[in-house]
């Protein structure tokens, strides 16, 4: 009976595990990217991340491809009387600017971490097809934790 209970805790986890192969490795390889910020233009237009890292990284955030369009913002009427006042009685916020800080050791094991968690799932793939009678069934189920992802990303 016991022998019988690990041998199915075994293949679940087997079968688990190279299920979520592929999106592990995704989240491990485009986070690593944000971590640098990769994914997003620079604020002073300096850097324009290519199409596809920038659709990975909003796929990776928000669970869609594309970048949300907003609306175009309609031209406001011209402010009157009522609009001083509501201005006047709002506080005001003064745009306080963060002490710097030293953010570059953070970000490298970050990296590092990200970076890790990859080979680590690479190697447990390796393994579950080095040590598996039925090779074909773990193929199939990696192919079926890359076709899932992608046919509900184009939901």
């Amino acid at each position: 009976m016991r022998i019988r209970v690990l041998a199915f805790a075994r293949l679940l986890h087997l079968y688990l595990g190279v299920f979520s192969a592929p999106m592990l490795l995704f989240f491990a390889i485009t986070g690593g990217l944000q971590t640098y910020d990769l994914h997003m233009p620079a604020k002073d237009g300096g850097y324009q991340p290519p199409a596809w890292l920038a659709s990975l990284g909003m796929l990776h955030k928000k669970q869609f491809l594309a970048a949300p369009r907003r609306p175009p913002s309609e031209a406001k009427p011209a402010s009157g009387e009522g609009d001083r006042q509501a201005a006047a009685s709002r506080p005001r916020t003064e745009a306080r600017t963060p002490p710097a800080r030293v953010l570059w050791p953070m970000k490298l094991f970050f990296a590092l971490i990200s970076f890790a968690l990859a080979l680590s799932v690479a190697t447990g793939v390796y393994l579950a097809y080095r040590y598996t009678r039925r090779p074909w069934r773990v193929s199939a189920i990696v192919l079926a934790g890359i076709v899932v992802p992608v046919l509900l990303a184009c939901l």
